[in-house]
């Protein structure tokens, strides 16, 4: 156990190091971001690889891979992260918030990336950031993952969505995909080092036009967004269920 933790602690630094400056030295360059994009897919794989933890990924078969999205997720662990930019073959850029761009690295790659970040704590420059991501959106297209929860759950439920980032796919017109992420929780705890070993999986859910939604209240349209990924998390919790009965008959 003590082996793993460290095996995956010593690849996390390395890769994040390593890539990490790629992406810094190419990311002006890259203008449309597709090799960053690629190279991101690549250390989270190398991520979930040295991690030991079993996943998958349910549901692809719903998307078009030529298409952009705004993937809209519940947010359970830190392991949320490769788990998604690993398992689904999209360059996607986050909303994030602003203090990560301070982390040496980590947080330069992802500004050299092209993420997004945003002020929590203002909410006048966070409609700026918004704003800015919406310009830059239409300006060059690229799938986006939000947390619209806001943070991660301390309690592994799934909290009120917030409607700032899913108004951007309003906005834009880009279909929202709900994502499920199940046990993450369970192999790396908010606030902890220690990696344990489990089975996560990555649920994928049918993309939601958001035609019919600009005339309708925004809350309406995240609780609706919410209530596809409480669906699916409650799926993959009662197909455990059955799972562990089936396995001590």
């Amino acid at each position: 156990m003590l082996f793993r933790r460290v095996f995956f602690l010593t690849n996390a630094i390395f890769w994040t190091v390593f890539l990490g400056i790629i992406i810094i030295v190419s990311g002006p360059a890259d203008f449309r971001g597709h090799f960053v994009g690629w190279i991101t897919r690549v250390y989270s794989k190398i991520l979930l690889a040295s991690s030991g933890v079993k996943h998958r990924v349910v549901g692809l078969d719903r998307l078009d891979r030529n298409s952009h999205y705004i993937f809209a997720s519940n947010h359970e662990s830190a392991f949320d992260i490769p788990l998604i930019f690993g398992g689904l073959p999209f360059y996607i850029v986050s909303i994030a918030k602003k203090e990560l761009k301070k982390i040496p690295i980590f947080g330069w790659a992802m500004v050299a990336a092209r993420h997004i970040f945003i002020n929590r704590y203002n909410r006048t420059k966070a409609r700026e950031s918004l704003e800015q991501a919406k310009a830059s959106l239409d300006h060059n297209p690229r799938s986006v993952i939000i947390f619209p929860e806001g943070t991660r759950s301390e309690d592994g439920e799934i909290h009120q969505f917030k409607q700032g980032g899913l108004a951007i796919a309003i906005d834009l017109g880009m279909d929202v995909v709900p994502l499920a992420v199940c046990g993450t929780r369970d192999v790396l705890a908010k606030r902890s080092f220690a990696l344990r070993s489990g089975e996560v999986e990555l649920r994928v859910g049918a993309p939601i036009s958001v035609v019919q939604w600009k005339e309708h209240q925004k809350s309406e349209f995240a609780e609706t967004v919410r209530e596809c990924v409480v669906a699916m998390k409650r799926d993959w919790a009662s197909e455990r269920v059955v799972s562990s009965l089936e396995a001590l008959t």
